[in-house]
């Protein structure tokens, strides 16, 4: 007897659908991620994610019965001639109670730039529970030629940690900046003009 012939099985059109689809989702993401990098921002300061720090008003009545160390960290990007360093290697603290630290910078250069800074703690789970009521950070600083300033951040760490399975362990956590030239060196510019000399917008576009 001869073989049945073999009939060749049919790909489910479904199957083709469903990998266009994702294909074009993935592209839509990437796009999407680009597109709204401030959303993104924005999404990590409400959250902590990546260890991105939060904001808030004032810290909360209660006080956990545990101490954190606080241990503080500062860079500056290779574009940028400023010195930065943290004022205290150190601090303990109790969760819900509220701590001022101060940074150092110094303009190294013999132009006025405009200067900003990014956060982060480690470790990344505890950045939800790390919360800024003021902070230089917020804002960006202008530092005139060899000038120096002494920055402030006010700061607390969510007593909820303590009770978060999670982040219960954490008992050291590092708060790290890093400064940046900032886009913008428009305010340089005009303290530059005032001098009559060149600024390190004018410098950059030569």
């Amino acid at each position: 007897m001869s073989a049945d012939p073999q009939i060749p099985k049919r790909r489910p059109a479904g199957n083709r659908a469903t990998a266009l689809s994702l294909a074009v989702f993935v592209a839509g993401m990437v796009g999407l991620a680009f597109a709204a990098e401030p959303l993104y921002r924005t999404f990590c300061q409400i959250t902590g994610f990546g260890g991105t720090t939060r904001t808030a008003e004032a810290a909360p009545r209660g006080i956990a019965d545990k101490l954190i160390t606080v241990q503080f960290d500062a860079n500056v990007n290779i574009q940028l001639p400023w010195r930065f360093r943290p004022v205290q290697s150190s601090v303990e603290l109790k969760p819900g109670q509220e701590m001022l630290a101060f940074y150092e910078a110094t303009n190294l250069s013999d132009k006025p730039i405009v200067g900003t800074a990014v956060f982060n703690v480690a470790p990344f789970k505890a950045g939800s529970y790390f919360n800024k009521i003021q902070c230089f950070c917020f804002t960006e600083q202008v530092l005139n030629p060899g000038e120096s300033v002494v920055m402030p951040v006010t700061f607390f760490v969510d007593p909820d940690m303590v009770a978060d399975a999670n982040t219960a362990d954490v008992s050291t956590i590092t708060l790290s900046y890093t400064f940046y030239a900032a886009d913008d060196q428009s305010k340089a510019a005009r303290i530059q003009a005032d001098r009559g000399a060149p600024s390190a917008a004018s410098d950059s576009k030569s």
